[in-house]
Order: C-alpha cells, then sequence, then structure tokens
C-alpha cells in the first residue's frame, strides 16, 4: 500500500474575485526576483494575507511570463518527516516542469541532499524559469527538513526562485542572504492594509458602506490586520449603530478574535454553524468528505456557498473541489466544538473511515489517534508498516507506535515486533529482549488455539514474524558483543525463512557475514555481504542494498583492496544518483557513502576531493546517515585534518564523533579513543598515549584477537616512539615481538591490508634500532603490495622516520616507482627526498609553511574574506586566524598583503 501524494498540498490558491489588489507589494516582490536575489520571505502572524500576497504575486508573474513554471506547498507538521517532505517537493517541481526527468513518486526511500543534488542539476539544465512556494514553513521544526531547505539555497540555480511564507522566522541562513544582498523580506509593517487598501477592502470586497473615518479609526484599532479587518466586517453587516460599534472596538488581537467569532458564528443560521464546527477537524476540505463527517449531504454546495459569504473558507485548486479554513477561524471552531455533542472524537473516527477507503492511510491513522480510537489506529499502522517501511518513512512509523498504549501493542505481535525495533534504533539495547518475548508469546498463543488469539489480521508480516524476531534478536547478540549468540540467531532466522522471503534470507545472511568479519574471516565476510545485496535487491529493497557497500567495502579494505573498495562506493554512488533521479528521493545511506569514498582518496591522498566528499555528505544533513555511521564523518574529516598538520583539530574532530558515536551492528574496529591515541603519538605525548593503553588493559604479550587489531597496532607504535625516546627501557622488543604475532595472525586470515600495515612497522622499529639493512626487507614487501591499490596516508602519516627509510631505499634501489611517488608527495621542507639528499629550506625560510598553511596563504592571496577563507577549508574562524599568525610569524610579516609580497618574492605562490 503506498502513501500517495495528497494534490491539494500542491495547489495555487487563486485569487479571489474583486479583491484589493496590491501592487505596491506585488512590485516589491517582482524586483526581488528580478535582481536575481534567492529568497523571498514573507515573514508575519496569522492573519496578515501572507498566502494571498503571494498567490497575488503568483497570478501576475504567470501573466507577465507564460513559461513560468509554479510549484507550491501548503506545509503542515507531518511534512517535517524528511521522506515525506522530499515527496511533495519533487511531486511540486515536477508539477511546475513536466520536462524534468525527476520520477512521478514522492515520498520513496532516500535521505535528504541527493535528492537535491539531482533537482537542482536537473533545474540548471532547464530553461523554464520556476518559482517554488513553501507556505507556512512556520511548521517546519525538523532539522533535517530545514538542512534540506538551506542547501537548496546554498546551490540555488538561477532559474529557480524561492518564496517563504512563515508565521515566524525560519531556522535558516537569513541573516547571511540579508548580508549579501540575496533576500527579499516582507513582514507584518508591509502586510498591514493601509487605509485606503482598507477602505477598498470594507467598502468594496465587504460589501459595507462606511464612512471615511470609520474605515480610519477601523484600521488603526486593527493595526491594518487583514483577518481582524474581516471578522470585524462580519460583525458589522447586519448593525444598525455601526459607528458605535466601531468607536468601542478594542482589545488585543487575541480577544479580539475571540469576540468577533462569537459574533459570526452566533448570527449564521444553524446549519451553517453546524456544519463549521463539525468540519472544523479536517486540514482540507471536500464535498464527498465533509459529508462523511457531518452525515448529511450537500457538503459541495456549503463549501461554495462559505466561499461567496467569505467565510474564511479558502480554495485549494481551479476547480474548487478541495478547500481548507483560515487558521485561526479553525482553531476557535474546534476550541468550541470540543463541548458539543457531537464531539470531535466521533467525528475523527469518520474521517478517519473516509481517508481509508481512500487509500490515504497516513491520514486515516492520523485522525484514529485524535479519535482516542487506539484499536483502530493499531489496525491501521499495521496495514501501513510494509509501505512505510519500504519507502522508510521511519520518522512516521516511530511517531506512530510513540503514540500507542503498551497493551495495544503488546496484543499485537507485529507492532510489538517494531516496537522492539524502535528501541533498537533508540540504541536501548536492554529494552529490546523483553518486547521481542511479549510478541512472541502473543504469537504462540494464537498457534496454541488455531487461530489469531490476538488483534492483528493475518498479513506475510504476520507470517514472517518469527523470521524477524530471530534477526532482532542476531541484533541484540551483536550489539552485546555476543558472536556466538548471533551467529546462532542468524542461522535460526536463516532456517526459517521461505524460499520467497528474500527479505528475511539477507538480513540473516547479514548477521552471518557480520560474524564471520568480527572474528576476522574478511574472504567469508565479503561473501556473505554479495549474498545480502543479492537477496535485497530480488526483495525490491534497493536501497538498503547499497547501504551493504559500506561493511563490503570495510571488510575490502582489511583485505588490502583499496581500489576494489573505491570502485564500490563510486558504483554504489552512481545507482544512489540514478535511484534520486527515477525515484524522486535518494536513497538514505548515501551521505554515508560519501563519507566512506572520501576515506579511500583521503588514503590515495587526495585530500581536496576527500574533503570535498566529506561536505557534500555533510550538506545531506542528519537524515542521510545510518545512526551508527554518523560518527564517520567526523573521523574522516579528523583524518584529514592530521594529514594537513593539524593535530588539535583533528583531536577536537574525534572528540565531537565520540558524542556521536551510537553501538551498532558493524564491529568496532577502529575505536575512537585509539585514533586519538595514534594522534598524541605523533605529537610525541607518549604519556596521555600509555595512558590509554593501560586503560584499555593492552599488553604487548596478548594474544591477537580481529576485534583488538587495531588497538594493538597502536600500542606497537607507542612502543617504538617510548624507543625513540629512550633506547634504554627496552620497548623495541617488545613491539617486534607483538609485531611478529599480529602477523602471522593476519597472513592466515589472509587480511593483506593488515599485512602491509604490520610489515610497516617492522620496518621503523628495526630502523629506530639502527638496523637499516634489516629495516629495508620488511619495508619492500610493503611497499610493493600498497603500490598497486594506491596506497599513500599509511606511510606519509609515519612522518620524518618514514622519510628516512625511504631515502635508504631509493639509495639501495628498492621498489624504486613506489619510493618515488611517495618521495613526491611529501611537502618540501618536511622530509624530501631526492635519493642521498636531505630537505633544505624553502624560498629561505628557516622553518617551511606546513602543507595547510600554503593553503592558507594562497586564499589570503585571493580577494576572499577571512569568512570566505574559513569557509572555503571548512574551519573556524578562531583556526584561520591562528594560521595567520604562523604564517605572518614564519614570514616575518604583520600584515595580509605583507604576507603576499613576502610570498610572491620568495615564489611561495
Amino acid at each position: 500500500m503506498a502513501l500517495p501524494v495528497l494534490a491539494t498540498k500542491l495547489f495555487v490558491p487563486t485569487v479571489r474575485p474583486h479583491a484589493v489588489s496590491r501592487p505596491r507589494l506585488i512590485e516589491k516582490l517582482h524586483d526581488g526576483r528580478r535582481l536575481g536575489r534567492k529568497l523571498t520571505l514573507v515573514s508575519a502572524p496569522a492573519g496578515f494575507g501572507k498566502t494571498s500576497v503571494l498567490s497575488e504575486w503568483i497570478a501576475d508573474a504567470r501573466r507577465r511570463d507564460p513559461l513560468l513554471g509554479v510549484a507550491w506547498i501548503s506545509l503542515d507538521e507531518a511534512d517535517n518527516d524528511p521522506a515525506r517532505f522530499l515527496g511533495y517537493l519533487v511531486s511540486a517541481l515536477q508539477a511546475a516542469d513536466p520536462a524534468l526527468d525527476l520520477g512521478a513518486a514522492a515520498g520513496q526511500p532516500g535521505s535528504v541532499d541527493q535528492t537535491l543534488t539531482a533537482l537542482i542539476n536537473a533545474l540548471a539544465a532547464s530553461a523554464t524559469p520556476i518559482i517554488l512556494v513553501l507556505d507556512d514553513f512556520q511548521a517546519i521544526e525538523a532539522q533535517p527538513v530545514r538542512e534540506a531547505v538551506a542547501f537548496l539555497l546554498d546551490h540555488q540555480p538561477h532559474t529557480l526562485h524561492l518564496a517563504l511564507a512563515s508565521r515566524s522566522d525560519p531556522l535558516l541562513p537569513v541573516a547571511r542572504l540579508r548580508a549579501g544582498g540575496q533576500l527579499t523580506e516582507m513582514r507584518a509593517a508591509d502586510l498591514r492594509f493601509t487605509p485606503a487598501e482598507a477602505a477598498a477592502f470594507l467598502n468594496e470586497m465587504m460589501g459595507l458602506n462606511l464612512s471615511a473615518t470609520d474605515v480610519a479609526v477601523l484600521d488603526a484599532r486593527t493595526e491594518g490586520w487583514i483577518a481582524g479587518l474581516q471578522l470585524a466586517a462580519l460583525s458589522l453587516r447586519e448593525r444598525d449603530d455601526v459607528s458605535g460599534f466601531i468607536s468601542g472596538f478594542a482589545g488585543s488581537n487575541r480577544f479580539v478574535l475571540d469576540y468577533l467569532v462569537e459574533e459570526v458564528l452566533q448570527r449564521q443560521p444553524a446549519p451553517v454553524r453546524d456544519f463549521l464546527l463539525r468540519t472544523s477537524i479536517l486540514d482540507g476540505l471536500n464535498g464527498a468528505l465533509c459529508d462523511a463527517v457531518t452525515g448529511l449531504t450537500g457538503g459541495s454546495e456549503m463549501l461554495a456557498a462559505l466561499e461567496r459569504d467569505n467565510l474564511f473558507v479558502f480554495p485549494l485548486d481551479d476547480q474548487r473541489q478541495w478547500y481548507r479554513y483560515h487558521h485561526l477561524f479553525a482553531d476557535v471552531l474546534r476550541a468550541r466544538l470540543a463541548g458539543q455533542d457531537p464531539g470531535p472524537q466521533i467525528l475523527h473516527t469518520h474521517a478517519s473511515e473516509w481517508y481509508e477507503r481512500n487509500d490515504l492511510i497516513e491520514d486515516a491513522v492520523t485522525h484514529a489517534l485524535a479519535a482516542d480510537d487506539v484499536e483502530r489506529a493499531a489496525r491501521l499502522i499495521e496495514l501501513a508498516v510494509p509501505a512505510v517501511r519500504l519507502s522508510r518513512h521511519d520518522a512516521t512509523l516511530l511517531r506512530w507506535l510513540a503514540l500507542l498504549p503498551a497493551p495495544i501493542i503488546r496484543r499485537r505481535p507485529v507492532l510489538g515486533v517494531y516496537h522492539a525495533w524502535s528501541s533498537l534504533v533508540a540504541g536501548d539495547v536492554e529494552a529490546v529482549e523483553p518486547r521481542l518475548a511479549a510478541a512472541e508469546s502473543a504469537l504462540a498463543a494464537s498457534d496454541e488455539l488455531g487461530g489469531p488469539a490476538h488483534d492483528s489480521a493475518p498479513s506475510e508480516e504476520l507470517h514472517t514474524l518469527p523470521v524477524t524476531i530471530a534477526v532482532y534478536r542476531a541484533a541484540v547478540a551483536q550489539a552485546r558483543g555476543d558472536l556466538d549468540g548471533m551467529r546462532t540467531h542468524a542461522q535460526r532466522a536463516l532456517d526459517l525463512t521461505e524460499p520467497g522471503d528474500h527479505l528475511g534470507r539477507g538480513a540473516a545472511a547479514g548477521f552471518l557475514g557480520l560474524a564471520a568479519w568480527a572474528t576476522g574471516d574478511l574472504d567469508a565476510g565479503v561473501r556473505a555481504f554479495g549474498e545480502v545485496r543479492t537477496s535485497l535487491r530480488r526483495a525490491g529493497n534497493l536501497a538498503d542494498a547499497l547501504s551493504t557497500t559500506i561493511p563490503t567495502a570495510d571488510m575490502l579494505l582489511g583485505q588490502g583492496r583499496l581500489r576494489d573498495a573505491q570502485r564500490f562506493y563510486e558504483e554504489a554512488l552512481g545507482e544512489a544518483l540514478r535511484l534520486s533521479i527515477a525515484e524522486g528521493a535518494p536513497p538514505q545511506s548515501t551521505g554515508d557513502l560519501e563519507v566512506g569514498l572520501s576515506e579511500i582518496l583521503r588514503e590515495q591522498n587526495d585530500l581536496p576531493s576527500a574533503q570535498a566528499h566529506l561536505a557534500a555528505s555533510e550538506a545531506l544533513g542528519e537524515q542521510a546517515h545510518s545512526h551508527e555511521n554518523r560518527y564517520r564523518w567526523f573521523v574522516s574529516m579528523a583524518r584529514i585534518r592530521q594529514a594537513e598538520g593539524e593535530p588539535e583539530a583533528a583531536l577536537e574532530l574525534l572528540g565531537t564523533a565520540e558524542q556521536h558515536y551510537r553501538r551498532g551492528f558493524l564491529p568496532e574496529l577502529r575505536p575512537i579513543d585509539a585514533q586519538a591515541a595514534r594522534v598524541w603519538i605523533g605529537q610525541g605525548r607518549l604519556g596521555e598515549a600509555a595512558a590509554w593503553a593501560t586503560g584499555r588493559g593492552l599488553s604487548s604479550t596478548d594474544a591477537p584477537a580481529y576485534l583488538r587489531e587495531f588497538e594493538h597496532l597502536t600500542l606497537a607504535r607507542l612502543l617504538i616512539a617510548e624507543h625513540r625516546a629512550d633506547p634504554g627501557i627496552g620497548r623495541l622488543r617488545e613491539a617486534l615481538h607483538l609485531l611478529g604475532r599480529l602477523l602471522a595472525t593476519a597472513e592466515t586470515g589472509r587480511r593483506w591490508g593488515s599485512v602491509t600495515e604490520i610489515q610497516l612497522l617492522q620496518a621503523l622499529a628495526h630502523a629506530a634500532n639502527g638496523d637499516t639493512a634489516r629495516a629495508l626487507e620488511p619495508l619492500e614487501r610493503a611497499l610493493l603490495r600498497a603500490e598497486p591499490e594506491g596506497y599513500r596516508r599509511l606511510f606519509l602519516d609515519e612522518g620524518e622516520p618514514l622519510a628516512a627509510l625511504l631515502r635508504n631505499a631509493s639509495a639501495a634501489g628498492i621498489a624504486p616507482a613506489a619510493v618515488q611517488r611517495l618521495s613526491d608527495a611529501i611537502p618540501p621542507g618536511e622530509g624530501a627526498l631526492p635519493a642521498g639528499g636531505s630537505a633544505a629550506p624553502v624560498g629561505g625560510l628557516a622553518e617551511p609553511l606546513s602543507e595547510r598553511e600554503r593553503q592558507v596563504l594562497r586564499l589570503l592571496a585571493s580577494e576572499l574574506s577571512g569568512p570566505d577563507i574559513a569557509r572555503e577549508l571548512y574551519i573556524s574562524l578562531n583556526t584561520l586566524r591562528t594560521h595567520t599568525r604562523h604564517i605572518f610569524g614564519k614570514l616575518e610579516v604583520n600584515s595580509r598583503p605583507a604576507a603576499v609580497r613576502r610570498a610572491e618574492a620568495l615564489g611561495l605562490l
């Protein structure tokens, strides 16, 4: 069952006949677009005519340019689900320009910004100008959706203009746009009716015959508030003492609103008043829906009459099929309805039944919950589970489950299992098993009675529930580090699956693959995840099939297959882009794929490209990353900063990574604290690194274990560094013994990536002992294995000790191509490797500039401002100032122009 797009949310409101024209505002809006500004913001409290002025502007713009495309989305709270928002965004843009090849389905699986990238690329290639209006933007509170709009603003093609209507200022970079001359603003002060507009509205549109004095008083009392004027006009229609009423008219907007609505409602015939109250529960109104809710007929005729009488009903389409009430008017109606008979609960039930009959399950659930009919809501949620999970509307499903009482969930095994899944997603591992056990008991009770004793209707989800339970138990075992338990439950799930249950087989095979991976059997792990990928594709779950790229690539790296890992990521990102275009939304793993490819590029020493992929990943927002992989972005950026010679920035990023870390399904192979220890070792902070090793209980006599291999290799680095600092303490022998045992285990497991790193460390250990000849042998083996795969940073991160070894290797003629490529990658002044030579100061500087300082210097020579340079380099202003001080000190200058002149004189630019 699909979750369709509600077409009425995409209708452009029509301009009312005889409406007050507002040319001063319309020209201001036109000017903003003519000047190429990115954003039009109409921000004012409710009732100030934000939607009306935008709809008049759109109508006028269409008259001026018949080729103009318009995409309009009327937002509501449900659009805080990123997948739902993306679906409506794609549908609206497709309607604005049918020639755009964006795919038809809104709300398909995916994260945020890959879809936006595809949309932006398509819009940039199109010659059709489009205005995109997001109405009622104050309803958007979810950070991922706000970040999506911010990304759209940052990368907006010239053919697109964005307009927002909101009751409050949006959490977007409005100040930056304002400062850059990219914002057209319209606020309450602009929207208030002038006395002339108030007179035209009251006397021409509302049919009153007020004097200029009465108009001026009423306009002053309402401060040009359009809703207040409209409500006052409705109350004035049948009053004899008009001037007396106006002269006594006072109070704040809230109390005036309450008073005037009372006046309006009391003057309506009973059938009209009853219709208004009963249908106020609806966000959208059409004749059939209103008839279902009220139990009457003639809903379409009543809506048309309400529109004619200006009773706060606005058409949503040109055919007058769908309407909505003014938001404030609906709020007051709902408040009065609470004490009426029938009350709102039965009306919500009628609405839920109508939405279910029309296959609008999301709205049916919403009204069932509003009716406090949790039994009905639970049944509807069960019906919607397959579609919601396939379309990855996870936020919607979690929100629904949170609103259901625990007893209802316990009686329904399907919901009980997904309630357990919600705990797993939230990281509450301890809550999972009790919920699974309760669901299993309910399921067993029905089987003993020969039928469904529980309330769940027979369904495919119910039939495959034992497989799902076993899979989630395997997940719990994995989270606890119980490899035997993970294998047991995964095998049980696999045994329970039927031939056509591709999703179940894929999940079970995945956990068996994770178990193989965690024990270091990478060959078996790669094969298992190949089976997972195939099963998920057969199940039609392409988004999850793409997510298997991440663990597969991690295992390929362990095997030393850097180029295969790169190919996996590039192919996956290509498929993600195709899915974004074909299905209207990107796969949810897109951000994680960008991070993974960044890690490969960093190892190849392509730092600019690595950073660009991290920037693309960050722009996608939180929704583009799984909970367990979000921390990897910060780790990857930390490793780039470390490569650029910024260890403190790297440590700060690793601290942020620690805050984002969530234990998940994948083995924890490179603990964040061990990565921080490696940075400390590089800084010479050996005491802190030693304290880390002690705290982790590490010893050079430990038996090798794959899950602790990274930590043991870090310990080996520490022992070598301690030997360099004090050769008399005997650390080198410990390091070599540890490395020998690790090498034997890695070779047995065919983990050639680990083998290469171990051999490099053996070479560094022998070199630290002054035994260069013995060091060159493992170095040669490491170089010959690493060179075809493109490894660079593995070697370069070792700094001067490696540079010295490379000079010796060059002199001995060992692996000349690999040695030369690594030599070329070492920046001048930081251990450059001409054979037999030594590094000399560059450009006459006593202390050479680091790679990052050279990047900053090049940008200092440009016209970019300080904040622009910081954004270009993805660093803070404080970090930029620190780099600038270092550059000035090394160049012996005290200003930016002087630094540029000095650098040019020295040939550094």
